[in-house]
C-alpha cells in the first residue's frame, strides 16, 4: 500500500497544537492606529510595530495614491530590468541622508534585505558570529550564505571575544551580525563595544535596525546614531514597515557596498522592485520623522510612563530589561501566555501571546506607540492588575 506523501503534515500540526504553538490570524477591520477594530469591537492596540502611528497617516496615504496614479500598481520587474523608477532612487537618497551614509539600497522587504546582504558578503570560506537571539532573517541569511555560523550568548561581549579568539584565524572573512533592538525582548545591542571587538579581529559588522529606525537617535536614524557611532564603517540593514509605516527594506553603507550588492545580492537582483505606492509612502514617512521630532519624544514619554505605571502599581510583574518601546512580560508556559492574551483581549487590550519557536520562552509583548494616550496606558495596567491578581489567587 502506498504511503500518502503529505500525511506527515497533519501529524506535525497535531504536535504543534499539543505544544500550544499553533498559530492563526486575527483580522483587523479598521485603519491602523492606537485603537483598532478586532472581532467586531474596538480594542487598544499594543501589538503593532507602527511606533510613530504613521501607517494610517493621511500624508502617507496620499503619497501612495499619487505614486500609484503616476507609476501604476507594480514595478513590473527587477530593478535591473523594467522595475526601476526615479522614486526608488529618491527613497535611497533619503535613507542615506537619514542614516548619514554614502548610499543606500532599497529591497522589497526587510527580510529580503538581510538575506541578500548576508549571502552577498560571506560564503563557504567565511565565519559568522551571531547573537543567539537574532531575528529569523539574520539566522536564515547566515544559513543560506554557507558560512560557518557560531552563536554567542545574548549580548555577551566576553563570549563574542572568546569565540572570535578561538575561530577567527581559521576563516577568510568574518561577519558579526546582530539586531540593534531585539524585537521580542526590547533590549539593545552594545554596538560601540561590538565595533571595537570587530576592529581587533578584522571583522565586518551587520546591524539590523528594523525596530530602531525612526525610533531611536536624535534624528530617528536608529541605534547607530543613539550610540554615537554614525560614520563608522558597518552594514546597516532596516525595514520600512515599522516606524516608517510602509513596506520594504534597505541596506545603508558605503557606495562600494551598495554597488557590490546591486551586483551580488540575489534578493535584490532577482526580486521585483518595491511597489511605487510603498516607495512613496516610505519617502513621505522619512520626511515626517525629520520634520516632526515630537513623535519620537512622545513615543519615548509613553514608553517611560507605562514602565513607571507598571513599577508603581504592579511591582510583582517582572518585565524583561528594555531600553525601547517594547516591553515583555515573561510567563511560565505557552498555555499561560495564550490565556493571558485572551483575558487582555476580553478587557479591550490587543496584546497577543508570543510563543516558541519565535522566542525561547513564552511572553506577552507590549508595543508602545506615540499615538497612545495616557488613558490607554492606564487601561492596560488596570487589565494587567486584574489578571495578575487572578493568577496569584489561583496559585494559592
Amino acid at each position: 500500500m502506498a504511503i500518502e506523501p503529505y500525511a506527515w503534515l497533519e501529524q506535525s500540526l497535531a504536535t504543534i497544537s499539543r505544544a500550544n504553538w499553533f498559530r492563526s490570524v486575527q483580522t483587523i477591520k479598521s485603519l491602523p492606529g492606537a485603537v483598532v477594530q478586532l472581532e467586531g469591537r474596538d480594542v487598544i492596540n499594543f501589538a503593532s510595530n507602527d511606533y510613530l502611528g504613521l501607517s494610517g497617516d493621511c500624508r502617507l496615504i496620499e503619497a501612495a495614491v499619487a505614486a500609484t496614479k503616476e507609476y501604476g500598481t507594480g514595478s513590473t520587474g527587477s530593478r535591473l530590468l523594467s522595475g526601476n523608477r526615479e522614486i526608488h532612487r529618491k527613497l535611497e537618497q533619503a535613507i542615506a541622508s537619514l542614516k548619514q551614509t554614502e548610499d543606500a539600497l532599497v529591497f522589497s522587504s526587510g527580510y529580503l534585505a538581510n538575506l541578500g546582504a548576508i549571502t552577498a558578503v560571506v560564503g563557504k570560506r567565511d565565519l559568522i558570529l551571531a547573537d543567539q537571539y537574532n531575528h529569523s532573517s539574520l539566522k536564515n541569511g547566515a544559513i543560506l550564505s554557507g558560512a560557518t555560523v557560531v552563536n554567542y550568548a545574548h549580548l555577551h561581549l566576553e563570549d563574542l571575544h572568546k569565540q572570535l579568539a578561538q575561530h577567527r584565524k581559521n576563516y577568510r572573512r568574518c561577519l558579526i551580525a546582530t539586531d540593534s533592538v531585539f524585537s521580542m525582548d526590547g533590549d539593545l545591542c552594545p554596538l560601540p563595544e561590538i565595533l571595537a571587538i570587530s576592529e581587533q579581529f578584522n571583522c565586518m559588522v551587520l546591524i539590523d535596525e528594523a525596530h530602531a529606525t525612526g525610533v531611536l537617535g536624535a534624528t530617528g536614524a536608529g541605534c547607530v546614531e543613539h550610540f554615537g557611532c554614525t560614520g563608522q564603517t558597518l552594514i546597516q540593514v532596516g525595514t520600512l514597515s515599522k516606524a516608517l509605516g510602509s513596506l520594504g527594506g534597505y541596506v545603508a553603507g558605503s557606495t562600494t557596498l551598495t554597488d557590490f550588492l546591486r551586483n551580488r545580492a540575489p534578493t535584490w537582483i532577482y526580486a521585483t522592485g518595491l511597489s511605487p505606492a510603498d516607495t512613496a509612502a516610505a519617502l513621505a514617512a522619512i520626511e515626517i520623522i525629520q520634520q516632526e521630532p515630537n513623535r519620537r519624544t512622545q513615543l519615548s514619554k509613553n514608553a517611560d510612563t507605562l514602565k513607571q505605571l507598571i513599577i508603581k502599581q504592579l511591582p510583582q510583574l517582572k518585565l524583561l530589561p528594555s531600553e525601547s518601546p517594547i516591553l515583555c512580560w515573561q510567563l511560565d508556559s505557552a498555555a499561560d501566555a495564550l490565556a493571558v492574551g485572551k483575558k487582555l483581549q476580553a478587557a479591550g487590550i490587543f496584546a497577543p501571546a508570543i510563543r516558541p519557536p519565535t522566542v525561547p520562552s513564552s511572553r506577552i509583548r507590549l508595543s508602545v506607540m506615540a499615538t497612545h494616550e495616557l488613558a490607554h496606558l492606564q487601561q492596560l495596567v488596570d487589565a494587567l492588575a486584574n489578571i495578575v491578581h487572578e493568577l496569584m489567587n489561583n496559585q494559592q
